[in-house]
């Protein structure tokens, strides 16, 4: 059996890589780069659009699972036609920007049928309406933090293991083949940026991060507010430079570099720093949230609330000392 999982690990990863390759190739051909500007935080055009390769790879594990496990058939299909509508129309938005209502409308159409699926697994309507929002913020929010080299990845691959030291039996395979496409993407976007993920990642990886947190949420007794610890980093700092946006009455929609870790690289930091700081923090997070696996669930949605306030202070407090 062991032999087994070691080759089907190595198929997803070297899967994986070789598409980004492929996508990079695209990119270079089709003259599809990011150029630099006022609101990036590269200094050179770089290929975008290799998070196709995370996403055809996560595609085919569906559809290999779905033949290995035909009672999961229904849930992997609809779960992979939502990932194929925000990857398409991100897709869409790297070769020719769109209006961002647009996208939003796809988002919805996407995150409603991982609701329905939560709602026909467990009847609670609130329940599914939480997964609806929570699913189409976490696809726009993975967007907004994808912003430095290898840090969208990274955190994807922190909240696919986190998940699959909860999920039981075969549902830990959803986390595990979900931190092995990222693997594969992650050495030609870290340290070095030879291409961007792209809308088309960034989104279908917010996506796919929401769905593994619904099935946990379905799949285990763990609290709602427990889950949401391994995503601390990018939840804190897309909210809460939303909020600080919306407040001061700027277009929080349009592209900025005020987030932390934005911030970060602008004050002088380099993006190998700032991503490998998040990803420690990650490690932390992920810590506490398995750590509490084994509480109670007043004190689980307690330590997870307490665990938001600390992150909190020290995003203001970083915040407070880094210049605009």
């Amino acid at each position: 059996m062991a032999p087994a999982w070691w080759i089907g690990a190595a198929a997803v990863l070297a899967v994986a890589a070789a598409l980004t390759a492929c996508a990079r190739h695209y990119a270079l051909r089709r003259n599809l780069m990011d150029q630099p500007g006022e609101r990036r935080s590269h200094g050179v055009a770089t290929p975008r659009g290799g998070g196709i390769a995370i996403v055809v790879t996560l595609l085919l594990a569906a559809l290999v699972a779905a033949i290995a496990w035909p009672t999961a058939r229904m849930p992997l299909l609809v779960s992979a036609l939502g990932l194929v509508l925000v990857a398409g129309i991100g897709w869409w938005d790297d070769h020719r920007p769109l209006p961002a209502v647009r996208r939003l409308l796809v988002h919805l159409i996407a995150a409603a049928l991982i609701a329905g699926l939560v709602w026909n697994a467990t009847g609670n309507v609130w329940q599914a309406a939480l997964a609806l929002l929570f699913t189409t913020s976490l696809i726009n929010i993975w967007n907004f933090m994808d912003g430095i080299n290898g840090i969208a990845t990274s955190q994807a691959i922190l909240a696919g293991l986190a998940f699959a030291l909860v999920l039981p039996g075969p549902l830990a395979l959803v986390g595990i083949v979900l931190a092995l496409a990222c693997l594969g993407f992650l050495p030609f976007n870290f340290p070095r940026a030879r291409i961007f993920m792209g809308d088309v990642g960034s989104g279908a990886l917010g996506y796919a991060v929401a769905a593994l947190v619904c099935l946990a949420s379905v799949a285990t007794s763990l609290s709602w507010l427990l889950l949401l610890v391994p995503l601390t980093a990018f939840l804190v700092d897309a909210g809460f430079t939303l909020l600080s946006r919306m407040l001061s009455g700027q277009r929080w929609m349009e592209p900025h570099t005020q987030h932390l870790y934005q911030r970060a690289v602008k004050s002088g930091a380099t993006h190998t720093s700032v991503t490998g700081t998040y990803f420690v923090f990650g490690l932390f997070s992920i810590t506490v949230f398995n750590a509490c696996t084994y509480l109670q669930p007043r004190w689980e949605a307690a330590v997870a609330i307490a665990w938001m306030f600390c992150a909190t202070g020290l995003w203001l407090l970083l915040r407070k000392g880094m210049r605009h």
